[in-house]
């Protein structure tokens, strides 16, 4: 108990002034979101104490308000409708992302603008692809080995579209909803590349099926 006390006094100290929901509070760190900022920071072998603990306490403070959050607004929040897009009933999925969703923009920029203020871009990036376990880089892969031939311009366009995912993803607590949020710029992709004249469709089924023909060939 007493291990728990220290670190969690020392971030309460630490962030009494930040605002969270656009009133100043204290916010109460759990012990495994201190263990999971302290082990994405440590990825970056940061050498000036300060800015390890202004990143460390950002990361904590950003973790704990997306949890509170979630858990102070769940799916039943939301009342039962349609997707305006596909006319399908909301689902637990859809209105968890609503309630979500909701949350003041104020709460992404402060971390936003810690982690600009402490860190490189490339630091900053390798940050935001811990919190959404590296999703960008493995759909970038995924869309070279379906479209080969990919013109550096869309990869551009694509890579700029997953980017915007992962900064959005941020946001939302659980894996199936960070899943989603990029889903939605996965769409914006496929329709880019369809736009370009090519089918995603017959470009899917045609990686689909060789993957299955060297699957067998391999038996």
């Amino acid at each position: 108990m007493r291990k728990f006390l220290k670190p969690l006094l020392t971030i309460t100290l630490l962030i009494t002034s930040v605002s969270v929901f656009s009133q100043t509070k204290d916010v109460v760190v759990p012990e495994e979101i201190l263990t999971r900022a302290k082990e994405w920071v440590a990825a970056l072998n940061l050498t000036d104490a300060t800015k390890k603990s202004a990143v460390e306490t950002a990361i904590m403070v950003h973790l704990t308000t997306v949890r509170d959050w979630h858990n102070d607004h769940p799916s039943s929040t939301v009342p039962d409708g349609i997707n305006p897009v596909t006319g399908n009933k909301l689902s637990d999925l859809d209105k968890q992302i609503i309630a979500d969703s909701a949350m003041p923009s104020t709460v992404h920029q402060a971390l936003i603008n810690d982690l600009r203020k402490n860190l490189t871009p490339e630091q900053l990036e390798t940050i935001l692809d811990k919190y959404t376990i590296g999703k960008v880089a493995f759909t970038m892969k995924g869309y070279k080995a379906i479209v080969p031939d990919l013109t550096a311009d869309e990869e551009a366009k694509i890579l700029s579209f997953l980017k915007q995912a992962r900064e959005q993803a941020i946001d939302y607590k659980s894996m199936k909803e960070i899943s989603a949020i990029f889903e939605i710029y996965k769409t914006k992709s496929e329709q880019l590349l369809n736009n370009n004249g090519r089918s995603w469709r017959a470009l899917y089924s045609a990686y689909t099926k060789k993957i299955k023909e060297e699957k067998a060939a391999k038996q």
